[in-house]
């Protein structure tokens, strides 16, 4: 089967990755150089390949047209050591503003979804700053009426230091 050929040559790519992961940044482009670099030649060769035999228009063309027109892109991370195969970290990440956008839609109203959408920045952004977001509210919320203005930097989430 068509897809098979693929996900074999992608899991490849990954059982790399797994094996690059606990490497210092030279060992890390070392590895790429040696094994990831002949690996995606071969995705490579394969895609293009296989382009020909699917019709025009097919999710299968989309897909293959998509990982060729940014190749360099999609194998950049073979050459820096520093960058990560690909952005699954960041996803997961932002998934729930994503999810979360959906739902904003049935604010009530336009001014009701702009408040929605800035408690959660401000809740996503305490957590990614290392604060659990119920505690980081509820201690500004019982701090904001005696904060004075001068002050009220402080409790922003990358500024905030809870009192206990």
């Amino acid at each position: 089967m068509l897809a098979e050929g693929a996900l074999k040559l992608f899991a490849n790519l990954y059982d790399i990755e797994r094996e690059a992961k606990d490497l210092g940044p030279s060992e890390r482009l070392h590895l790429r150089q040696a094994k990831s670099r002949p690996a995606a030649d071969l995705l490579h060769a394969w895609l293009m390949a296989n382009r020909q035999k699917v019709p025009d228009g097919s999710a299968t063309a989309k897909a293959i047209d998509y990982s060729l027109k940014r190749w360099a892109a999609l194998t950049r991370f073979i050459d820096d050591a520093d960058l990560t195969a690909d952005n699954n970290r960041i996803e997961n990440l932002i998934r729930p503003i994503a999810l979360g956008r959906k739902n904003w839609l049935f604010a009530g109203s336009l001014r009701a979804g702009q408040r929605a959408a800035a408690i959660m920045s401000l809740l996503h952004t305490a957590r990614l700053n290392g604060h659990e977001p119920y505690a980081y509210l509820k201690d500004v919320l019982q701090r904001l009426p005696t904060q004075p203005a001068s002050a009220l930097r402080d409790l922003l989430p990358y500024r905030w230091t809870p009192l206990t």
